[in-house]
């Protein structure tokens, strides 16, 4: 069974165990984050039958999206793909952890601004701290070239390609 996982992610390498290692405990702590939202007041043994349920949910999507993405990315190695998830997720969160104490310092906050145009802010900066941090994230996590391609793809999209060459 341990050989077939290996073979299947394409894992020559024991360390490369660590990104399938850190996909799983990072799905399964999504898993309780979700289902202590819903059960916020109930039972704890509620709570973790739910994770458990939304943990299988989600593994699966996950398992569906890689198959989906499998030819669309081009990377040497299956497992590399989970690299790139942990990357993607590692950077949404810290865009808004970085960018939440820049609008305070900025002055920006709920009470000082129309609701709207606070948000409208909080995810232009969220956008732009976003683009820095999955380029950082992918250099430290070994997958610069894959991020560069893709954060130039992205700036494209947005009307900016005529600043990256």
């Amino acid at each position: 069974m341990f050989k077939d996982f290996k073979s299947n992610w394409d894992i020559q390498q024991n360390w490369h165990l660590i990104f399938p290692i850190l996909g799983l405990i990072g799905l399964g702590y999504s898993a309780y984050k979700l289902s202590f939202v819903f059960t916020k007041s109930y039972h704890i043994s509620i709570t973790i039958t739910l994770s458990v349920v939304l943990f299988f949910l989600l593994l699966k999507l996950t398992l569906f999206i890689f198959k989906k993405l499998e030819n669309k990315w081009i990377v040497k190695h299956r497992w590399e793909m989970i690299r790139i998830f942990i990357v993607f997720a590692i950077t949404g969160s810290s865009s808004v952890y970085v960018g939440r104490p820049i609008m305070n310092l900025l002055g920006i906050t709920k009470e000082s601004l129309n609701p709207f145009v606070y948000w409208v802010l909080f995810i232009i900066i969220g956008l732009i701290f976003y683009q820095v941090l999955l380029v950082a994230f992918g250099w430290l996590f070994g997958q610069f070239k894959f991020f560069w391609e893709f954060e130039k793809k992205m700036l494209k999209r947005f009307g900016l390609g005529k600043f990256i060459n």
